[in-house]
């Protein structure tokens, strides 16, 4: 496997992307800290976070007895310079933000308005 299949694979689930937005928000939690308000047991976590850092898009730092971990932002951006910088970025940044605009919450509301 490369790479960049450890890092799709990786990306592919929804707790994992969960896992990586927790570490995003606050980097630097143990494992119990990650385990906090997941529908998830603590070793589901730790198998997930074995899958990321399979695919080094989490790193871990022995802190005393804790073990900490922190994202690796860099698998996921050299993808991105890989398949996204090759587009012209200005009209894709415009396009999401028109597609943010049209699917807001604002709009979802107008449209209740106009429903039979």
């Amino acid at each position: 496997m490369t790479d960049d299949d450890a890092v799709f694979r990786a990306l592919a689930d929804g707790s994992r992307r969960l896992l990586l937005d927790r570490l995003r928000a606050r980097d630097g939690q143990t494992l119990g800290q990650l385990c906090l308000g997941l529908d998830m047991s603590r070793q589901a976590v730790a198998k997930h976070l074995a899958v990321l850092e399979e695919a080094n898009l989490v790193a871990w730092q022995r802190q005393g007895r804790e073990k900490l971990h922190f994202i690796n932002p860099v698998p996921i951006h050299q993808i991105a310079r890989r398949w996204i910088t090759q587009f012209d970025l200005p009209r894709l940044d415009a396009l999401a933000a028109l597609k943010d605009r049209l699917e807001g919450p604002e709009n979802d509301e107008q449209g209740k308005d106009n429903a039979p």
